[in-house]
């Protein structure tokens, strides 16, 4: 697939988990496994729904959907997913249409990560998937008070690159990533026609 950026574009911001890297699914099963771990409920339309969200705000939300407040902690459900996640996270795959864009603009734009993720997690997602080496800027979960879809995220990517937001476009699989890109002022490409989702 050849994809050309939008019309004075002069940097790029690419989302991760769902956008830049086939990891949702991996995701999912952790988060399934922890609830299953604690007698909590989730579904794959109840993750998507809060796609670009940290992970202890849905940890927090299955709590708060299931019942469970008081008898388990969002750092309990948190501590099972990750630790199953990082057991298959090494099977993470880019989603090519994405990365073949970061690749062709490597060294010509400046490009950031802008991720609702943990940092521990998106750090070694970019490694196991050979994508580590064309990002210097990355924002995660760990990085910005107000998450997607408020626009910070995004706009401290933006101050990183030392470009304004209107010249920046957003590649994101997520309506909250999505409204945040929007509220930041860039220009916002949606990836979700481009990989068939799988989960």
């Amino acid at each position: 697939m050849q994809y050309d950026i939008k019309q004075g574009v002069i940097g790029l911001i690419f989302d991760l988990d769902g956008t830049l890297v086939d990891s949702m699914p991996l995701h999912f099963d952790g988060w399934k496994k922890a609830c299953d771990r604690f007698g909590a409920h989730i579904d794959p339309a109840f993750l998507r729904f809060h796609t670009g969200s940290p992970g202890w705000a849905i940890a927090a939300a299955i709590i708060e959907n299931s019942g469970l407040k008081g008898t388990v902690t969002v750092d309990q459900i948190m501590k099972v997913k990750l630790e199953e996640f990082y057991r298959t996270q090494h099977l993470i795959k880019p989603i090519e249409p994405v990365a073949d864009i970061v690749r062709k603009y490597f060294g010509k734009l400046p490009m950031a990560i802008g991720t609702g993720g943990h940092r521990e997690a998106v750090e070694r997602t970019l490694e196991v998937t050979g994508l580590r080496q064309y990002f210097n800027i990355i924002v995660t979960a760990n990085d910005v008070l107000q998450h997607k879809p408020f626009p910070e995220t995004f706009l401290k990517c933006a101050e990183l690159m030392k470009i304004d937001p209107e010249f920046i476009e957003v590649f994101e699989d997520g309506d909250l990533g999505i409204e945040a890109g929007v509220r930041a002022g860039m220009k916002v490409t949606d990836v979700r026609s481009w990989f068939p989702s799988n989960w």
